[in-house]
This record gives structure tokens, sequence and C-alpha cells, in this order.
């Protein structure tokens, strides 16, 4: 299918969960994550409207972007090891794995500008899961004061693949207390406005609880077995 089409149905489906909640469609900003397709399908989903691409690895990042027609905003979204920062900082707009404060060095180092970075929560608690515990949020964040070149937008993590839609919610509403508590510590270079959660099989419940960035991949650009 077509992503256009995919991006209709995901709309469609974005304004129901606002509608519930009094939300507004145009607060919700929808990434395509492009880790499993070619450049050419990064491309159609910047002609259908998606200006937004996440890749998880540098060297996804680096060959489509040396390969789209349009200069999208690139969103990186992997664990990213110190050592590749360097690869990818000119590129990219967010990051939104910042986790460990070696990283933010790296990051604050290697930037020109300041980097809209999100802080990656395990909010979950699954050990397969990366991240900082919520707990340990506040005080890493104190921390980045250090670091003048990292403004922290928000925060990011992901729900557990599981069908009960209780547990994905209260992984969702631990991560929507979190920002209000970061937000009441009136840090200038933390405004903590973005919550980067929710993928293919939960955003919809992600954006009932607070979300800002919805990470899709398979439900709007599907993978290479499906678009060759």
């Amino acid at each position: 299918m077509k992503v256009s089409g995919n991006l209709e149905n995901i709309r469609k489906h974005i304004e129901e969960a606002c509608r519930k909640v009094d939300r507004r469609p145009d607060d919700i900003r929808i990434i395509a994550v492009t880790k499993y397709v070619s450049a050419e399908r990064a491309q159609e989903a910047i002609e259908a409207g998606i200006p937004d691409l996440g890749e998880n690895r540098d060297e996804g990042l680096l060959a489509k972007a040396g390969q789209l027609k349009d200069k999208p905003v690139w969103h990186f979204i992997g664990t990213l090891q110190s050592r590749k920062v360097k690869n990818i900082i000119d590129h990219v707009t967010y990051i939104h794995s910042l986790d460990r404060l070696s990283l933010a060095k790296e990051i604050n180092k290697r930037a020109a500008t300041k980097v809209a970075c999100l802080v990656q929560v395990n909010a979950s608690g699954e050990e397969s899961k990366h991240g900082l515990k919520p707990e340990a949020v506040p005080d890493f964040i104190e921390q980045l004061k250090e670091y003048p070149n990292i403004m922290v937008a928000g925060l990011m993590t992901m729900a557990p693949n599981t069908e009960n839609e209780q547990i994905v919610r209260d992984c969702f509403r631990t991560l929507r207390k979190l920002q209000d508590r970061i937000k009441g510590m009136g840090l200038d270079y933390a405004p903590c406005t973005e919550l980067s959660m929710g993928m293919s099989n939960d955003y919809q419940i992600a954006v009932e609880e607070g979300s800002t960035m919805v990470r899709i991949g398979t439900a709007l650009v599907g993978n290479e077995s499906e678009v060759q």
C-alpha cells in the first residue's frame, strides 16, 4: 500500500484518540521510522507529507541522507554509541536516546549549536529496555546543565510489547508524570515539551496519554518485503 494511504488511516486514528482526550491532532508529530525500508520508500513518505524521518543506526541515516531528493528533519531514535556521535551530529535535529553523561559529553563536544535531545527512560522497568530509571531522571537532567550544547526537548520511552492495554497505558502515564516533574524544575535548558512515545502497535494509546511524537514504521512505511 502507498504511504499516503497508510498515512491517511493513521491520521484518522490520531484524530479519534485526540477527540477522546480533547487534544489537537496538529500537536502530534508523526515520525516515519524508515530503518527497514529503502531511500525510495523514505522519499515517498516525505512526498506524502511527512517531513520527519527516524533512523536507529548511523549507517542507515547517512546512506539515506545521501540519496533523498528532499532534506527531512532527521530523528536519531536508536541507542547511540558515543563514538558514533561525530557521524550523525551534523545531520540530526533530534536525538531521542540520551541516557548517560558520557554521551551528553560527546554530543556537547561535537555539536556546533544546541541539539534537541530527549532523555530515554525505561518507564516499564523491563531489563531488555534501554534508558534511565524514572527516579534517576531529575538528577540526570540537573547534571546536563554542564553541557551548553544540549537542550532537553523532552522524554522518550518504549512500552512493553503486550496485549494488555493497561500495562501500556501505565508506562506512558509514568512518562507523562515525569515530564510534569521536569517542567516544574524550571530549567531553561530543559523545557521538556515533547513526549516521544507510541509506535505502530500502540500510538493511539500514546496519544491519549499525552504523546507529542509518535514513531511509526511498519504501519506507515511497511518493510522491504512488503513494499518491493
